[in-house]
């Protein structure tokens, strides 16, 4: 797109909007099947670490949702192929081995969650075993795909490595707030150990937010100024202290659980949703209006606006659809996780 053209109108918001409800999709994918993920990573498969009770019982708080969860991921993955196509060849054709495992991960736990609702109870482990090595995969390779983002889709050696951190990190954050999830869902021994899950992965996922806050403007000029320029980092400042706060009051209130009280059992997955969204609007700020950075802006990447008209209402009517049945879905089986059941 040449400088000298001005979008008005239709052609200007349309993109702008769609980008916008892609990433509420990813946004909330990552704090929903964020969860589940993370409880399939923190799922002990030593006897002496869990038994076979609590297992049940943490499947059992997923069970209800983590397969609807997905659901956003594909609703997300659909609005870049349909809406941004020239940004999803250059995206996914450069992301094509990590997302290629994880859809070997989500395949993996797919079948994992089925077949061990079949198996009899002494095979039961092996597909536990399963549904864990999907889950890490999965996590993994959505941060290995954050990581190479940020770096502009560089392949040298520093960038890997970053990359590889960065898929460590990420599943940190998802193992955080699978535990956060755990503390809310469950009670006893299972409540008090993932309590202690919960304050482990808080640092390390702090860890990651800290290192792609350092390697992002270091390797992006841009995003630098648009964080450290005048007068928008005394505004911006706003948010790696909100992040500081969150992460003070949740680990005071998981160090002293369950003395602080079952009523207050939501505050580590609330922070954690938090951390989530301040992180992912950290990261919007950081490169919009480019979709692919320094390579295609949002404008330059969207489908014609004729296209991403009727598109857009379709948009109106399925979006809402899914609020509502992952609400109502959430009011149906809230409450505290009890004996396992398929159904």
């Amino acid at each position: 797109m040449s400088e000298d053209i001005v979008l008005t109108g239709w052609d200007y918001w349309l993109p702008v909007i769609f980008i916008g409800l892609m990433g509420l999709s990813f946004f909330i994918y990552a704090v929903l099947d964020g969860y589940d993920l993370g409880v399939g990573i923190l799922l002990p498969m030593d006897a002496k670490a869990a038994t076979k009770d609590e297992r049940d019982t943490m499947i059992a708080s997923i069970g209800p949702f983590w397969d609807a969860n997905e659901t956003w991921l594909v609703l997300a993955v659909g609005l870049l192929l349909i809406a941004f196509p020239s940004a999803n060849a250059l995206i996914l054709g450069q992301l094509y081995l990590p997302a290629l495992v994880l859809l070997l991960g989500l395949i993996l736990r797919g079948v994992a969650f089925d077949f061990r609702a079949k198996s009899p109870s002494e095979h039961k482990r092996r597909w536990d075993w399963v549904f864990k090595t999907g889950s890490m995969l999965a996590t993994f390779s959505q941060g290995v795909m954050i990581g190479l983002y940020v770096v502009g889709f560089e392949y040298n050696t520093l960038s890997i490595a970053f990359a590889l951190l960065s898929g460590v990190c990420v599943s940190a954050g998802y193992c955080f707030i699978g535990a956060a999830w755990l503390v809310m869902k469950t009670e006893h021994d299972l409540q008090r150990r993932a309590a202690n899950w919960a304050r482990t992965m808080l640092w390390v996922t702090l860890l990651g937010l800290a290192l792609i806050s350092i390697v992002n403007p270091w390797a992006n000029p841009d995003v630098y100024g648009k964080w450290f320029g005048f007068p928008q980092f005394f505004i911006l400042l706003l948010v790696p202290l909100s992040i500081f706060v969150i992460s003070v009051v949740t680990e005071l209130y998981l160090r002293d659980f369950p003395r602080t009280g079952e009523r207050w059992c939501w505050l580590p997955f609330a922070g954690a949703v938090v951390l989530f969204l301040l992180s992912f609007l950290g990261l919007g700020y950081s490169f919009f209006p480019d979709i692919v950075p320094g390579q295609l802006t949002v404008w330059q990447a969207a489908a014609d606006s004729s296209a991403l008209i009727p598109i857009g209402l379709g948009a109106v009517i399925v979006v809402p659809v899914i609020l509502i049945y992952t609400a109502y879905a959430y009011r149906v089986f809230w409450g505290k996780a009890t004996e396992l059941k398929y159904h």
